[in-house]
């Protein structure tokens, strides 16, 4: 499943690393938005495949920021 920015954001902190297990709710990452933190949670349980982003990016909508398969 592709994990994806809702809105312009920069990555504040990425706290899974590929090959990782996670669950359902687990924080993935945290992207400050409008001077919000906002945490990103798993939406289901499996592994981190891959991560398509390093911390400082900024993202537009729509962009890919890891997979969780």
């Amino acid at each position: 499943m592709d994990i994806k920015a809702k809105m312009p954001s920069t990555v504040d902190a990425i706290k899974v690393a590929p090959g990782q297990a996670v669950k359902k709710g687990d924080i993935l990452c945290v992207l400050e938005a409008m001077k919000m933190k906002n945490q990103m949670p798993s939406p289901i349980d499996g592994t981190v495949t891959s991560v398509s982003v390093e911390v400082g990016a900024r993202l537009k909508p729509g962009a890919l920021i890891m997979v969780v398969e």
